[in-house]
């Protein structure tokens, strides 16, 4: 008997607004010192590896900006971050669903 709870979180994020991910685009720019615009950032492009090339310690200094900006907690030891740090969108969706208001 399933409860359904093993369906993943991230099945259907609610969707960010182009400002919300403008506005992310900027906190990352600001946190990272990144030498390009934020409106260079391209929602469905990598943030990894050959998309703007961050790395480990870049999430971590992304979670604590975003912990700290908009209250929502992203921890190291999720499963699911390969899939919440992928691009540009995933990350305002994810933030967007689990915000406080």
């Amino acid at each position: 008997m399933s409860s359904g709870a093993s369906v993943p979180e991230l099945a259907a994020p609610s969707p960010a607004s182009p400002q919300q991910e403008a506005e992310l685009a900027k906190l990352i720019v600001s946190v990272l010192s990144l030498e390009v615009v934020p409106e260079d950032i391209q929602p469905e492009a990598p943030l990894f590896n050959q998309g703007l090339g961050l790395d480990s310690i870049d999430a971590l200094e992304i979670a604590l900006a975003v912990s700290k900006t908009y209250d929502v907690k992203l921890r190291s030891d999720d499963e699911r971050n390969h899939r919440i740090f992928a691009s540009l969108r995933s990350l305002a969706a994810h933030i967007e669903k689990h915000r406080t208001r």
